[in-house]
């Protein structure tokens, strides 16, 4: 899968199926239906990776994908990092390979996603135990707000923390001793928006 520069941002949703049939009327292409994912996010027991902004993932949806994220620009209207990935055929195998190098599980997230392309541009409906979400991938920063206005988001109320920062914040908010982003660890939680800091965008 080689390496690129993975420039994103994220909104908070109310309403999860009415950007679906946005989508839809604009003519955007299904890449993935709803599927469940299952990341396991890795790091050295000193937590050099988090302490330098460095992501090593293993993911399972209908793939099994092992990825390298590198530090965000934090000058960038958008989420901009390198991203290295690369398929692999066996999930336990290669938790068991990065675990043989030293590295450990510091935290397992899951979500139900949805894939369409629109102009080019790559959304994501991501339904969180932390709330529903959308997600907006592209070439550049004018093409990503360009989708978003077509969707009818509000572009200032973008974010470009990832899932585990927002996460973080939840914990924090509501003094969580969940260590996953589980829906399980969630069950029976009464989240709302301003315990992630975020407004909804729809």
């Amino acid at each position: 899968m080689g390496s690129k520069l993975e420039q994103e941002v994220k909104f908070y949703l109310n309403n999860l199926k009415a950007l679906e049939e946005k989508l839809i009327s604009l003519g955007a292409a299904l890449k993935q239906p709803r599927t469940h994912e299952v990341n396991l996010r890795f790091d050295t027991p000193d937590r050099r990776l988090s302490g330098t902004f460095q992501v090593l993932r293993l993911r399972k949806d209908e793939k099994i994908r092992l990825t390298y994220k590198g530090a965000s620009d934090p000058t960038r209207e958008v989420s901009a990092r390198e991203e290295l990935e690369v398929e692999v055929s066996d999930f336990a195998t290669a938790q068991a390979i990065l675990e043989s190098l030293g590295y450990e599980v510091m935290v397992m997230y899951e979500k139900f996603r949805s894939v369409f392309f629109l102009d080019g541009v790559e959304i994501s409906l991501d339904e969180m135990p932390l709330g529903n979400f959308c997600e907006i991938e592209g070439a550049d920063t004018h093409s990503i707000q360009q989708c978003a206005e077509r969707l009818g988001l509000d572009w200032e109320l973008r974010s470009k923390l990832s899932y585990l920062a927002l996460f973080n914040i939840a914990r924090q908010s509501l003094n969580l001793e969940a260590t996953n982003l589980s829906f399980e660890a969630f069950e029976g939680v009464n989240l709302t928006s301003e315990d992630i800091g975020l407004v909804p965008a729809n």
